[in-house]
């Protein structure tokens, strides 16, 4: 008589296609903005009769932009999801010991469903909402902020997209970063350059697989290729809405890391991990729509962008020094923004000179963006985006930028962080966008990391640049200071 025996372990693993499917129809509730309240009924309902499921992934992220997951045990939280806490002191830039009680509530429009073989098998993500003690939204919780713009907006008809390059590189051995040396530096898997690599290097590898694991979970990949820099990658993928785009950008940086962990690598987002080559950007395109039409396009307008855009855009220029080091967060940006390596640290628009901080891309009606080519691949997205948006649309205009001076002029951003931290602090309007208090916090992280590294950047990449970047850093290396 033959006995069959149920395996020890029966966990949810869904092949790509079906978890790409998936995904897609997540996303289309949230691009369509079904109601908190309905999308709560259909996930919690999910959730419950789906038993191979063992655990909910709850991440959010820090003030800075350092990336924070909480597991939860299903049934667990299916009893426990409109009561969730934890201690936010214990947070870099969040509440303080004596106020460390914070609230964690669910997104569940930001549900997705996980490919096994990146996250183990039985696992679904969702992104949290933070919220104070009294219930109400917390103040440095940026993803929150952003949220509850968006919908402001949204009520006027109006959509802001966004689509990201994110370059980042791919060096050999678990934890680089964290084992840094600056006499040795890293060590690239590849040595090819721009679109330039056999099908079975080590770099093309991690670069397919993570391509597979971000059209799982529903990116609507378009391209991906090494880039100009050894050993450094970028892929791209589908525009949408500002916060789904920020969403994306954490879950983008989080499977290359484990994707690259699963070879025995790092990947690595650090703006300039190597001198002499060129760093790696979160270019930034954003576009406007109003009632489903882009309102940055005119096709009778210089580079075919309407005066609203183009209002945009001078708005940005205008308080380029004052959010600087929102987009350029790290000791280690600064190194990027080098006239020699096509930095964009000049302080103007172009068509087609990349040094200039925002570009304009070729576009039509339904392509016209502009592009904000300074932002660093280490920024907290929803901080970056929620800052660029709300700059361009409501910045102070204290000078007059003609159509002349925004190909011409010759102002540079700051070359190193102190700068940046001195222009920063002295911006009114900063504290306006984020509120003074968040800008404080801000500023006291900021220049912590920067007083334990050299004001001169010199040519080779110090030790402490990188064990205290804030996507590097924890407890144990801060402490090794």
């Amino acid at each position: 008589m033959t006995v069959t025996t149920k395996p020890l372990r029966d966990f949810l693993e869904i092949p790509y296609d079906e978890l790409e499917a998936k995904n897609l129809t997540a996303k289309e509730k949230q691009k369509n903005r079904v109601s908190d309240a309905e999308l709560a009924k259909f996930y919690i309902a999910e959730l419950e009769k789906e038993p191979r499921i063992k655990a909910v992934t709850v991440c959010f992220s820090d003030l800075e932009g350092r990336f924070h997951m909480l597991d939860y045990d299903k049934k667990f939280l299916l009893k426990s999801y409109d009561n969730l806490t934890f201690d936010g002191s214990s947070i870099r830039g969040f509440s303080v010991v004596s106020e460390s009680d914070l609230r964690l509530a669910i997104d569940w429009g930001s549900f997705r469903w996980l490919p096994s073989d990146v996250f183990g098998p039985g696992k679904v993500i969702l992104f949290g909402l933070i919220l104070d003690k009294s219930g109400k939204p917390y103040q440095s919780d940026l993803r929150g902020q952003l949220r509850a713009f968006s919908e402001e907006l949204n009520k006027d008809g109006m959509t802001v997209n966004v689509a990201v390059e994110v370059e980042g590189f791919l060096f050999q051995g678990l934890n680089a970063e964290q084992n840094y040396v600056s006499k040795e530096g890293f060590t690239i898997v590849s040595s090819g350059g721009y679109y330039n690599a056999l099908p079975n290097d080590t770099l093309k590898l991690f670069i397919d697989r993570l391509a597979e694991a971000q059209r799982a979970l529903g990116f609507e990949n378009e391209k991906d290729h090494p880039e100009v820099a050894p050993s450094q990658f970028e892929l791209n993928y589908s525009y949408c809405d500002a916060l789904l785009a920020a969403d994306q950008v954490q879950l983008y940086k989080l499977v290359a890391r484990q994707v690259a962990a699963n070879m025995g690598c790092t990947a690595s987002f650090l703006p300039k991990p190597i001198a002499g080559i060129n760093g790696s950007g979160m270019h930034t395109n954003i576009s406007i729509s109003k009632n489903g039409k882009n309102i940055f396009f005119d096709g009778s307008g210089e580079e075919n962008l309407s005066k609203f855009a183009w209002d945009f855009v001078d708005r940005i220029l205008n308080s380029a020094n004052d959010v600087c080091l929102v987009l350029n967060p790290s000791v280690n940006s600064y190194r990027r923004l080098d006239p020699h390596f096509e930095a964009p640290n000049q302080i103007k628009s172009s068509p087609v000179d990349r040094t200039s901080m925002v570009r304009i891309p070729l576009g039509n009606e339904k392509s016209a963006r502009i592009e904000v080519r300074t932002v660093a691949p280490d920024a907290n997205p929803y901080l970056a985006f929620f800052t660029l948006i709300k700059t361009g649309l409501n910045g102070p205009m204290t000078e007059t930028i003609t159509s002349e001076s925004r190909r011409t002029r010759t102002r540079f951003l700051p070359s190193n962080i102190f700068d940046a931290i001195r222009l920063f602090k002295q911006s009114e309007f900063i504290g306006e966008v984020l509120g003074q208090e968040n800008k404080e916090k801000y500023l006291d992280r900021k220049l912590a990391v920067a007083e334990r590294s050299p004001k001169e950047l010199g040519t080779l990449v110090k030790t402490s640049e990188i064990l205290f970047h804030h996507e590097v850093t924890n407890q144990y290396l801060w402490s090794r200071f």
